[in-house]
């Protein structure tokens, strides 16, 4: 290779590193980025047709004029000579013949769109395109400086066939959004939170809908908060978030779905507020749905009536749709092919051959009143539909099956026929001739059978609640199951109650406590959320006649658990009126059908029957609906169905669930098996909920025996004091150490300290209680000057003076001086610790200390002419301490009340004026003891 060079604009000598061009600077680093340079043929230059073995040209990366092209490490070492920095960025490949200012011009993410979508007040924004290029779907939304990113993966093959789209989410708010870490041991996000599990719901429930049937590739949506301002909420953007991500993905689905929360502050919709409008808002209403109908609705009230939660869900569906057409127009720019081809059905002559084996017998069984005789028929038939077209060769449970078998696929190969197509044809390229055979039966796969008999099954039950007017167990569409409610079936809970509705059973248990039995989350904001009230839903295998796993609870369990929780809370009392911690455990003992509303109609008894002061008693009910009515004879009204069992549920369309009392509702939640309900329909089903738990309430106030409605014997005492807040600290003391001695002197179980000088203190019987109280009522007294304490006990002599316990807890000083109105050498002289006095409060410090008299209320005594007193018959000499010499009286008395606080010691700086020793030894240089001086 020639040491020079001719570039562009003059020459390049490598061997120094001068004259490099720009163009060759470009040159380099694309022949770094192109796949051409790295071995892949190039069509711009070609050996001479002279080549070895007479081969096909091989191309090699090109170059605007013919010359030795250097290696690109000689190239990038002399850059390096004369460049302190030197930056390569690997670009895409531009097609041939491109300007260098057309390649310049290209972004690095050329497929990155962003769009702005108006939402109640303000905007969100929507960006693809950018992050999380190799998953099908990704998105990054912002609302202010909260922050998600969303994603959508499938796999490559499909699962297994099942009635279950094989869809999973996962929703995560990492600390770092908050500028936190965990506080575990473990600096990481771990196991799912709770109202993780509850967002991951939300999103679920509203995409699951409107995916088609027959796709059976694995799902999974996964959502981070990547920031948070603590001022936007970020559940309903993760639901707009998931339905954009799902939308641009190639997962087939039938619409766009978005999310958005309505609150009431004062009397005005708020559509997405801002967490502290929330604080005062009057409910609290998450809607999710596409254009043409609402998919989920959940949402917390104080009582509101129907009409107004008509209003808020009309104005969410609103801004729905108007955030749907925004993402339906970014769809259209950037979104993927959806992967229709991948969808499986089971053919439809399939249905028609179980319709004819098993029809009248299915409609025999679904008269059947009884869930699990019902359920072991249905059963059977299963078997039987699989047992005949096995027989009649219509099955195979072969995994290959489920294609129709071509007549061409069953010829011998003794009959095959050899032929040569017309045409360019290569060596050993036969073709096989089919040979037209007769008709040959068809072969379905076993999921197939299952499936449609489940999809006719529930045909069945349609048709028959809407042509005769009649469902499984008998009842018209408004009639409501059996009730029956007992109260106190457990003496030692603090309340209990068993709740029956058909076969529907919910045992009740509360039990109450102080504040540390309450409910610490962990949340972004950084606050401590303490919850006083809590409910615990648990749903065993056995409530169903099955086995099954059990540990933690699943989130169904903590999604029903929530919704009974968020629908008692409004009938609770304050925390002023009832100091109690309240834990309401729902156990379901026999379930068909709307489980979570029976737990809201036993939590309520039950906390009645534990005493709590409830502002009024509340029902729930689920509603059902069959929407296409015309399709079984009907009128194409919409019928709605109350107090729903499991099959209907299943079968039916919507579930509905909806608490509240005669007034208004306190919580309701709607999920959707179509694609949308209209706004009347969901009218309809308000009102006919509200006449059901009206029959509901009436039949709970029938409950035998009633709820006890007073304090069980076995639940705990609390007494709540008021104190001043600087007198916490009293009662806590250094470490903990006061508290904690009051709970071992008195035996109550804690005492829970604020810093707004609320005291409560939790005990089992009022003798402890009574203790305690007495003891805090004395530390934190106020005392005040001149009030006189009697009968209190020394506790302890010191040379200077006796401390008294004035009042259990409080002690105060009770000087020498101050003990008798005779001269004392030592306290020791007249007493000792235990002794019972009077004394009086002359002073307090700046400290908060007391000076204690015992002197003060002792008569003073009389005296002779000579100075002998009349009581001991001996001549009182009384000593300055200060000066070292006795006298009659003296000179520096201070006047009653007045302490004076005075240096114990030697003075070096005055000049002795007497040789007498003083009557104590000195004490060290400027000491205080027991921050007052000793005064003799």
């Amino acid at each position: 290779m020639k040491n020079k060079v001719k570039a562009h604009d003059g020459g390049y000598d490598w061997a120094r590193g001068e004259g490099l061009s720009f163009s060759y600077t470009q040159t380099a680093i694309k022949m770094l980025a192109s796949s051409s340079f790295h071995g892949r043929p190039y069509s711009r230059f070609t050996h001479s047709a002279s080549s070895r073995d007479n081969k096909p040209p091989i191309s090699y990366f090109p170059v605007t004029k013919p010359h030795y092209v250097p290696s690109v490490s000689a190239f990038l070492l002399s850059r390096r000579i004369t460049s302190n920095r030197f930056k390569i960025r690997a670009l895409k490949r531009e097609p041939d013949g491109a300007s260098l200012a057309e390649k310049e011009a290209t972004p690095f993410f050329p497929h990155r769109h962003s769009v702005k979508i108006p939402v109640g007040d303000r905007h969100i924004t929507v960006e693809t395109g950018q992050i999380g290029r190799q998953a099908s779907g990704s998105v990054i939304v912002r609302d202010g400086e909260t922050i998600l990113y969303t994603s959508v993966c499938l796999s490559d093959t499909p699962s297994e066939p099942s009635d279950f789209f094989p869809m999973s989410v996962n929703y995560q708010e990492r600390f770092s959004a908050a500028g936190r870490t965990s506080g575990g041991f473990f600096k990481r996000e771990g196991r799912t939170k709770d109202h993780e599990v509850l967002i991951c719901r939300l999103i679920d429930r509203p995409l699951r809908p409107t995916m088609l049937k027959g796709f059976y590739h694995e799902t999974q949506i996964l959502s981070w908060v990547l920031s948070y301002d603590g001022l936007h909420p970020p559940d309903s953007l993760a639901v707009t978030a998931a339905g954009i991500a799902v939308a641009l993905s190639e997962v087939p689905n039938t619409t766009t779905i978005s999310g958005v929360r309505i609150g009431l502050i004062g009397d005005k919709f708020v559509v997405n507020p801002t967490t502290t409008e929330m604080e005062t808002s009057k409910l609290d209403l998450l809607l999710a749905g596409s254009e043409s109908g609402i998919l989920m609705i959940e949402g917390y009230c104080d009582f509101l009536p129907e009409e107004k939660l008509l209003q808020a869900i009309e104005i969410g569906h609103d801004a729905v749709r108007a955030i749907c057409k925004e993402v339906d127009n970014l769809v259209k720019m950037c979104g993927k092919p959806k992967m229709l081809d991948s969808i499986k059905l089971p053919p439809p002559e399939l249905y028609k051959h179980v319709e004819e084996i098993i029809g009248e017998e299915l409609v025999k069984v679904l008269q059947l009143k009884s869930k699990i005789p019902r359920r072991k028929a249905l059963s059977l038939l299963e078997d039987k539909v699989l047992s005949i077209l096995t027989e009649e060769g219509y099955i195979s449970k072969s995994d290959s099956v489920g294609a129709e078998i071509t007549p061409d696929m069953l010829e011998d190969e003794d009959e095959e026929e050899e032929f040569v197509v017309d045409g360019e044809f290569d060596e050993g390229d036969v073709h096989i001739k089919p040979v037209s055979k007769k008709p040959v039966p068809m072969f379905y796969a076993e999921v197939d059978v299952k499936l449609v008999f489940k999809s006719v099954t529930s045909k069945y039950l349609r048709k028959r609640i809407v042509e005769g007017g009649k469902r499984s167990d008998g009842r018209t569409s408004e009639e409501i199951r059996i009730i029956d409610s007992e109260c106190g079936l457990l003496p030692r809970a603090h309340g209990s109650a068993l709740f029956t509705r058909g076969e529907t059973q919910s045992l009740a248990v509360v039990t109450l406590g102080d504040r540390q039995m309450a409910q610490r989350i962990d949340n972004l904001a950084g606050v401590e959320d303490v919850k006083r009230f809590y409910l615990q839903y648990s749903f065993p295998p056995s409530c169903v006649g099955e086995v099954g796993r059990i540990g933690a609870p699943s989130r169904r369990e903590i999604g029903h658990g929530t919704l009974a929780e968020r629908a008692l809370e409004p009938i609770l009392p304050s925390e002023n009126d009832f100091p109690y911690t309240i834990r309401v455990e729902s156990t379901i003992t026999e379930s068909n059908g709307s489980s979570s509303m029976a737990s809201v109609c036993g939590g309520c008894l039950a906390l009645q029957d534990a005493g709590v002061p409830l502002k009024s008693p509340i029902a729930g009910i689920a509603m059902g609906l069959v929407l296409d009515t015309e399709e079984f004879g009907g009128d194409g009204t919409p019928l709605i169905l109350s107090d729903i069992t499991g099959s209907e549920d299943a079968s039916g369309d919507m579930d509905f669930k909806v608490a509240g009392n005669d007034d208004g509702v306190t919580a309701f939640q709607m999920d959707i098996k179509v694609g949308g309900i209209t706004l009347s329909t969901m009218k309809q089903a308000l009102m006919q909920a509200k006449e059901g738990r009206k029959r509901i309430l009436a039949e709970m106030l029938k409950c035998s025996p009633p709820p006890s409605k007073k304090l069980s014997k076995h639940a705990p005492l609390i007494l709540v004091m008021k104190v001043k807040p600087e007198k916490v600290n009293l009662i806590i003391g250094s470490g903990g150490k006061k508290v904690k001695s009051i709970i071992e002197e008195t035996g109550v179980d804690s005492i829970d300290t604020q810093d707004n000088g609320i005291v409560k203190i939790t005990a089992r019987d009022m003798a402890s209680l009574e203790r305690s109280k007495a003891i805090i009522s004395n530390l934190t007294m106020v005392p005040v000057v001149g009030d006189v304490y009697r009968n209190c006990k020394i506790t302890s002599i010191v040379p200077y003076g006796a401390f008294v316990e004035i009042v259990p807890g409080r002690e105060g000083l009770c000087h020498i001086s101050e003990l008798s109105p005779d001269w004392l050498s030592k306290p020791e002289d007249a007493f000792k610790v235990g002794d019972i006095v009077d004394v009086k409060l002359i002073e307090i410090n700046e400290k908060g200390q007391l000076r204690l008299s015992r002197k003060a209320l002792l008569p003073p005594p009389e005296q002779s002419a000579d100075g002998v007193t009349k009581e001991s018959g001996t001549q009182q000499k009384y000593t300055d301490r200060s000066k070292g010499r006795p006298t009659e009286e003296r000179k520096d008395k201070s006047p009653e009340g007045v302490f004076i606080k005075r240096y114990v010691g030697s003075r070096k700086n005055e000049q002795k004026t007497s040789g007498t020793k003083p009557d104590t030894p000195p004490a060290s240089d400027d000491t205080l003891i027991n921050g007052e001086a000793q005064v003799g």
